[in-house]
């Protein structure tokens, strides 16, 4: 049996959020000892671990609890599983695709030449109208 301040060393989670993690029941209410101090078995551990990777991928809270329910009922078709990661991958390509938008528009402004005065800074002056970017982003 592991106390809180063990799991958190051994998983990288912070106590205050192995606690939130359990408040919203993704990972379950830990046994307390005889002197109320959270003991967690491997079970636990495994669970935090599972938790931590997929919130270090990226996926928000909503597709692991959905994960953590298609991983307790064995009868479950692993396609959903499949479909809740190629739906997150599908929204970090859209996000990738977006930031590299914004990087080339910085890029632009950042390349552009002032005269040196803030009166007629040009990256001032592209950042206080958007027609004046060269794509949409």
């Amino acid at each position: 049996m592991l106390s809180i301040g063990q799991l958190s060393t051994k998983t990288g989670v912070k106590i205050p959020t192995i606690r939130y993690y359990e408040d919203i029941g993704l990972i379950e209410n830990a046994g307390r000892s005889a002197g109320n101090q959270r003991r967690y078995d491997d079970a636990g551990l495994r669970r935090l671990a599972f938790v931590k990777h997929a919130r270090d991928l990226g996926l928000p809270l909503e597709a692991i609890r959905e994960l953590i329910a298609l991983d307790h009922g064995a009868d479950q078709p692993c396609a959903d599983a499949h479909r809740i990661a190629a739906d997150h991958l599908q929204h970090l390509r859209d996000r990738i695709a977006r930031l590299q938008r914004l990087e080339q528009e910085l890029a632009r402004i950042t390349a552009l030449h002032d005269s040196g005065k803030a009166s007629n800074c040009q990256v001032i002056a592209a950042l206080a109208d958007h027609n004046q970017c060269a794509t949409t982003h």
